[in-house]
């Protein structure tokens, strides 16, 4: 311990992330020369090679690859030590990193980006969508701070919030139906359905109640969300889907909402983050930011 400090810990960590010491060396704002020399002690200190170089850049060894998690716990602790003073939104100019899954999205960006935007204007919000992003490892490393979505496995490391529990409704044009009625059986199978393909819910719910009842619905399509709202305007057709995201593509669009002639399970959706950050100030007031802005009256932003 006494022959190690912790720019040499940064300069692993920076390593282990970037594979290449000179990119390590630009993400600490050090020169190459001087990241080479910090590797070269830690290994000396160590007595292990920690990296080897290959045609896929700097490889761990399996030391480096048990030393990893430890060493990030270790500085992201660090760094919220430093950080753990009052925080005052109105003056902060932190970064937040957010990863959202595609309801989350759809239903909730406007209403955070809003609340926060109002509250600290100088808070920067850094959102991403979730699809193609292994959440936990993020959160692990700090390249997160907080996803919102489905709930996650039952790990001790992570904390959960609940933000929205919602069920399902159909979505339409709006001279299909004058009424505001839940629509009859019939009604549901007398137009041929789209299944939405990006939305990533599963319906069917709505195929085995109506297998119950002998029918079926006619599905037609599977289309994208991003494309459904074009679809509609031209198709007399129905799109069974979350009710956050029906409430954003319906918003202005001159679609409708109506209920199913049954209730519908429901999609938990919550907020998900590391543990170390259960009492870090900042963190508390993003969660409480976002907890406002899920439970917000106002209207999601419209899909187009």
């Amino acid at each position: 311990m006494n022959s190690i400090d912790l720019n040499l810990l940064r300069v692993f960590d920076a390593v282990f992330r970037e594979r290449n010491i000179l990119r390590a060396a630009q993400r600490l704002g050090m020169s190459q020369p001087a990241a080479s020399h910090a590797l070269a002690r830690l290994r000396h200190a160590l007595g292990d090679d920690l990296f080897v170089r290959s045609a896929q850049g700097m490889l761990p060894t399996s030391r480096a690859e048990q030393l990893a998690e430890p060493i990030r716990q270790a500085l992201s602790y660090f760094e919220l030590g430093l950080q753990s003073g009052p925080f005052e939104p109105v003056a902060s100019r932190q970064q937040f990193k957010l990863a959202l899954d595609n309801s989350s999205a759809i239903a909730l960006t406007s209403k955070i980006v809003a609340v926060v935007g109002a509250a600290a204007p100088g808070i920067s919000l850094n959102l991403r969508p979730s699809g193609t992003i292994d959440i936990d490892p993020m959160l692990d490393a700090s390249e997160l701070d907080l996803f919102i979505g489905r709930p996650g496995e039952d790990r001790e490391r992570f904390a959960s919030q609940e933000l929205s529990s919602d069920d399902f409704v159909v979505v339409h044009r709006a001279q299909i139906r004058a009424t505001k009625d839940p629509m009859t059986l019939e009604e549901l199978i007398g137009r041929p359905h789209l299944n939405l393909s990006s939305a990533g819910d599963d319906i069917g719910f709505l195929d085995r109640w109506l297998a119950e009842r002998q029918v079926r619905r006619e599905v037609k399509h599977s289309v994208p969300l991003l494309g459904c709202t074009a679809v509609l305007h031209e198709q007399d057709m129905y799109i069974p889907m979350r009710r956050p995201i029906a409430e954003a593509v319906c918003h202005g669009s001159g679609l409708a909402i109506s209920e199913l002639p049954f209730a519908s399970p429901r999609i938990t959706t919550c907020m998900r983050w590391h543990r170390r950050l259960d009492s870090q100030p900042a963190h508390i007031w993003l969660r409480d930011a976002i907890h406002s802005a899920a439970g917000s009256r106002e209207k999601p932003a419209p899909i187009r």
